[in-house]
């Protein structure tokens, strides 16, 4: 038997209206058509499905079971044709983050919080467990953007810049360099370093500083929450670089120190990578003004 969804909609109009003519009207088509399209279903199931000398016309217990199925199966059809508009018209769509930067997790969840609520019909979702594959992973649409601030020349990939940040030396206000006006590769030869557990090419200290100057710190302490990281440093239990904006407050603190990386300073950027083809999705474009807005509120604090 040979069931189609005009099938499921013919069922359920002439049930509600409770006869042809009317049912052909809802349907927008003939009642000739409409009986001949009754006929057709019936041949298939070999058993009526309705009882032709009621009035209304009534559906037969063959045709009440199929008017079940119409209940259960055109609601689901109807979200699905609804999703689809969405998804054509921008409204809604899929937006799973991978992030490479550990220290992002405390900006990301204001941006994405703010986002909810302006596009609810997106799926979103944070995918930390793709961080170390997460450029490949975008390429193959297991995720649709990616936090980053190592941009590559990848096919069918765009890097939009969100903005830039400083990574700071961050201190107790006790320790010995929170006398220099800012720190080098070799201060670091002698102090416990305090860090996010990422593989080291991942923190910018090792990849903008240690790495290039062969420097390795005394000892490392893995801490995975920014908040422990500061409490460890406060207690001049090690020393730490972070992001600027992820030190705002310390800034204010009479606990702790930052210092610039080098007398000039080291400067990063952070981007969003996305697909090329999703360039242009309103929502998309939304989530990018969003997160530099949160940004540019973070470093005027």
């Amino acid at each position: 038997m040979h069931i189609e969804f005009r099938h499921l909609r013919t069922i359920k109009a002439i049930h509600e209206a409770g006869g042809l003519a009317r049912a052909a009207d809802q349907l927008h088509i003939t009642q000739s058509a409409l009986s001949h399209q009754i006929k057709g279903l019936e041949d298939q199931a070999g058993v009526e499905l309705f009882i032709r000398r009621s009035k209304p016309m009534r559906l037969s217990a063959a045709g009440m079971r199929l008017l079940r199925l119409a209940d259960q199966i055109l609601p689901q059809v109807e979200a699905l044709q609804e999703e689809f508009s969405g998804l054509r018209e921008g409204r809604a769509g899929r937006m799973h983050i991978a992030i490479e930067c550990h220290a992002c997790f405390e900006w990301l969840f204001p941006v994405l919080e703010a986002f909810r609520k302006s596009w609810p019909d997106v799926d979103v979702d944070i995918r930390p467990g793709l961080a170390f594959d997460a450029l490949p992973a975008l390429q193959k649409e297991d995720v649709d953007l990616v936090v980053s601030s190592d941009p590559e020349d990848l096919p069918g990939v765009r890097f939009i810049k969100l903005f830039d940040y400083a990574p700071v030396f961050v201190a107790s206000a006790q320790h010995p360099l929170a006398a220099k006006p800012f720190v080098d590769a070799a201060d670091f030869r002698e102090e416990t370093l305090i860090s996010y557990p990422v593989e080291r090419t991942r923190l910018d200290i090792f990849s903008q500083l240690l790495i290039p100057a062969k420097v390795e710190p005394a000892a490392i302490r893995q801490v995975e929450l920014t908040a422990v990281i500061l409490l460890l440093v406060a207690s001049n239990r090690g020393v730490a670089v972070l992001p600027d904006w992820v030190v705002r407050e310390v800034k204010y603190s009479s606990d702790y120190v930052t210092r610039p990386l080098t007398a000039r300073g080291v400067t990063r950027t952070l981007y969003a990578a996305i697909r090329a083809d999703d360039a242009e999705k309103p929502f998309v474009q939304r989530l990018i003004e969003l997160a530099r807005r949160e940004a540019a509120r973070l470093q005027a604090q």
